[in-house]
């Protein structure tokens, strides 16, 4: 459990030495809020949809989790290029622990990551119903990052270079979050929209921090809980299955 431990404080360690990076992670989302929330909340509320930014808030804050979770996975393709992935594989432990530390890291910082997003959100306007439903929005938060970094990590380790990493994340994160119900309602979609919203593994999480927060779920609390969890537990497995046969 040492090793865990000592891999998820490296990956938090790094995450705070790099000030530019925490900085500018922050523009794409401040970008959406403002762009986004200012400039569709008159459509949004003449459609009888209410306030955008309300409705935008918890959406931007899991894409910044997401971002930042899958993205953790380029982490890997470095320490196996500059010869730290190979040093961590000889240590004498089970290497689901390693992926376990690297995974709970990456997740670490992506909650960060959201939490400042949140703070922005509440500056640009956004407000949450209820304080005593604030851990369970945690909750959400948490499951969402363990899925992605789980997914980041499991990409990582079958590429090995970073050419193909981000050609796989411009084919994957981007459509999984514009997908996802972030910036618009899943009622009232065309059919096809509609099943491939309910694939989409970040519709559940966006979901409930919406109810979570503004009390604005489509499927209901129970329902994203429930699938967010079997998620987290099937892609921590499928990470540690592939981590387990990387070649270094």
């Amino acid at each position: 459990m040492s090793t865990i431990y000592i891999l998820w404080l490296r990956q938090v360690k790094k995450y705070f030495r790099a000030r530019s990076r925490i900085i500018g992670a922050l523009g794409q989302p401040l970008l959406f809020l403002l762009a986004f929330g200012f400039g569709f909340g008159q459509v949004f509320r003449q459609a009888g949809q209410g306030n955008y930014i309300q409705f935008l808030g918890p959406g931007i804050v899991m894409m910044s989790i997401l971002f930042t979770a899958v993205f953790s996975g380029i982490d890997l393709i470095w320490d196996r290029q500059f010869g730290f992935l190979k040093e961590t594989m000889v240590a004498p432990v089970p290497r689901w622990q390693i992926m376990l530390g690297k995974t709970l890291g990456g997740a670490t910082v992506a909650v960060f990551q959201g939490l400042i997003v949140f703070i922005l959100a509440l500056i640009v306007g956004f407000r949450f119903h209820n304080p005593l439903m604030l851990p369970l929005a945690s909750l959400f938060a948490v499951l969402v990052a363990i899925i992605f970094t789980s997914l980041g990590v499991a990409i990582a380790s079958r590429i090995e270079d970073m050419q193909g990493f981000q050609l796989i994340m411009n084919f994957l994160v981007m459509p999984i979050f514009f997908l996802s119900g972030a910036l618009f309602p899943l009622q009232g979609l065309p059919a096809i929209m509609e099943v491939v919203t309910k694939i989409d593994p970040l519709t559940y999480g966006i979901d409930g921090l919406r109810g979570a927060l503004v009390s604005a779920s489509t499927f209901g609390v129970v329902v994203d809980l429930m699938i967010v969890v079997i998620l987290a537990v099937v892609l921590l497995g499928v990470g540690s299955y592939l981590f387990e046969k990387i070649q270094v």
